[in-house]
């Protein structure tokens, strides 16, 4: 019997991760530890809620006392940190937030795990996940690889880089058993409609304007989550101590052309006549210090590991735009931020 501690479970990459372990191992206790901030939505998990080996903890990752009692009083053996502000455009208009988060949380947890690991951390691993945008801007051709010079332009590539630094220097310094990776964009459901699939879907189903950032030609590697999530069990369970893995769809899209994409997707499935959705496209002022190109070499996780992509990007477009359409009243919950008061409802009023 293992106990693992994964963070930000309740957010978008979290939830898949949280229901993938509930259901496939049902010998490890599960444990989700969310702040539930505007992006942790307890909704997300409804099916595994009240599966036997899954606890919900609602808790602050940089709240150092509460995470050393939880390591002790529940005898942790892996965590799986996803917690983290993650929005670029929030990262503009308010750093600091994403510096205590995303750095200063990801030391508690080190400390935690190093004051209460025991016996040499036998048995024990900590992976932190992290973004390709620590990486920087591409130009025209090349790709990121995990030996690649850490470049970050915004300040939440910024304190993202910041903890991959310190999460490798526990390894180097205190014999820490962690395990990194570098994620492309995700995509798929219950993601936070801030983002630019589900922003895209909602506002064309609403006959909305589709805001595209300067000409629209900037590059990104885009990866189902269900995917990412198969990745992360991968990783966790055989991925070398100290090792990083990039984790990536081989499939760039100019994001011009993915909204257009998505535009005739949702004329098809909403039967409004073709180059309806496409008249919403408004272009705007680029964002500040916008990287061009993203683009991840996946090879070593897929030679070292054998993972590899199950979902198409056609295929995976169609589940998550009939996901959004199926699931309305989870859209109208978040956008109007009704979902928050599920986490009272539910654990609060028993």
């Amino acid at each position: 019997m293992k106990t693992i501690l994964i963070t930000g479970g309740a957010g978008f990459i979290g939830s898949h991760v949280v229901r993938h372990f509930v259901n496939k191992y049902t010998g490890y206790t599960i444990l989700n530890l969310d702040k539930l901030t505007y992006a942790g939505n307890l909704e997300n998990l409804r099916d595994v809620e009240n599966k036997p080996n899954y606890a919900f903890i609602k808790g602050d990752i940089c709240d150092a006392g509460f995470i050393h009692h939880l390591f002790k009083e529940r005898n942790i053996d892996g965590v799986i940190h996803l917690a983290a502000e993650s929005h670029v455009d929030r990262s503009i208009a308010n750093p600091t937030d994403f510096v205590i988060t995303n750095i200063i949380g990801t030391v508690t947890l080190l400390n935690a795990a190093r004051a209460l690991w025991k016996n040499g951390f036998k048995g024990k691993r900590f992976y932190h996940i992290s973004t390709d945008e620590v990486y920087g801007s591409l130009g025209e051709s090349g790709y990121f690889t995990e030996h690649t010079a850490y470049d970050p332009r915004s300040p939440y590539s910024a304190s993202k880089a910041s903890s991959d630094h310190l999460v490798r220097a526990y390894f180097h310094t205190f014999k820490m058993p962690v395990v990194l990776s570098n994620c492309s964009n995700n995509y798929g459901p219950f993601q936070f409609p801030e983002k630019l699939i589900p922003l895209c879907i909602h506002n064309i189903k609403t006959s909305k304007p589709l805001p595209i950032y300067g000409k629209g030609e900037n590059v990104r590697d885009w990866l189902y989550v269900e995917d990412h999530a198969s990745a992360i069990d991968t990783i966790f369970h055989h991925g070398k101590i100290g090792e990083t893995y990039n984790i990536g769809g081989d499939n760039e899209w100019q994001n011009i052309r993915l909204v257009r994409k998505l535009c005739e997707i949702m004329d098809r499935k909403l039967r409004r006549e073709p180059g309806t959705s496409t008249k919403l496209i408004t272009f705007v002022k680029d964002r500040a210090g916008h990287d061009l190109r993203y683009a991840i070499d996946a090879s070593k996780i897929k030679g070292e590991l054998g993972w590899k992509t199950s979902v198409s990007f056609d295929e995976g477009l169609e589940r998550t735009v009939d996901w959004y359409l199926e699931n309305q009243q989870w859209l109208r919950n978040v956008t109007s931020g009704d979902y928050q008061h599920y986490y009272e409802e539910q654990y609060l009023r028993r």
